[in-house]
C-alpha cells in the first residue's frame, strides 16, 4: 500500500471549511488566528466562526487572555451572540466594543452577581 502525507493546506477550501465547522468556534479562532498563515486566518475570521462565541466551560486563563487581548478586538464587528459564565463575563465584555452584539446568554449566574451588574450604576449602555 502506498502511503502519502497530505497537509491540511493541500486540501481544497471547501474540505477545510467542512472540517473546521465540526470544531468548536473558540477552538478554531484560538488555533488559527495570528499563526502567520493568511489562508487559515481568513477562514477563522468568517462569520461562521465569529457570530456566536460560547465561553461556557472555558477555564483556561491563557485562552481567555489571548481572546481578550488579540482575538476579540479583531473580530468584534462580527460578534452577534455571547454565551458566558460570570467568572469571565466582565473581562470579555470590556475587551472591545461589540457594535453588532444582540444576544447575551448567561450561565451559572447567581442573584447576588446579577444584582451587581444589573442595578444602579453598574448598568451602562452605549450607542
Amino acid at each position: 500500500m502506498n502511503l502519502s502525507n497530505i497537509d491540511l493546506l493541500d486540501l481544497p477550501n471547501e474540505i477545510i471549511l467542512i472540517i473546521l465547522r465540526k470544531l468548536n468556534n473558540i477552538d478554531v479562532l484560538y488555533s488559527l488566528l495570528d499563526i502567520n498563515n493568511g489562508r487559515l486566518d481568513i477562514f477563522a475570521q468568517q462569520k461562521t466562526f465569529t457570530n456566536v462565541l460560547n465561553f461556557v466551560n472555558t477555564d483556561n486563563i491563557s485562552l481567555i487572555d489571548r481572546f481578550c487581548i488579540y482575538i476579540l478586538p479583531r473580530i468584534r464587528h462580527n460578534i452577534k451572540y455571547f454565551i458566558l459564565e460570570p467568572v469571565f463575563m466582565e473581562r470579555i465584555l470590556l475587551a472591545a466594543v461589540y457594535p453588532n452584539l444582540t444576544e447575551l446568554k448567561l450561565f451559572n449566574f447567581e442573584q447576588q452577581i446579577a444584582s451587581k451588574y444589573f442595578t444602579g450604576q453598574h448598568l451602562t449602555c452605549t450607542s
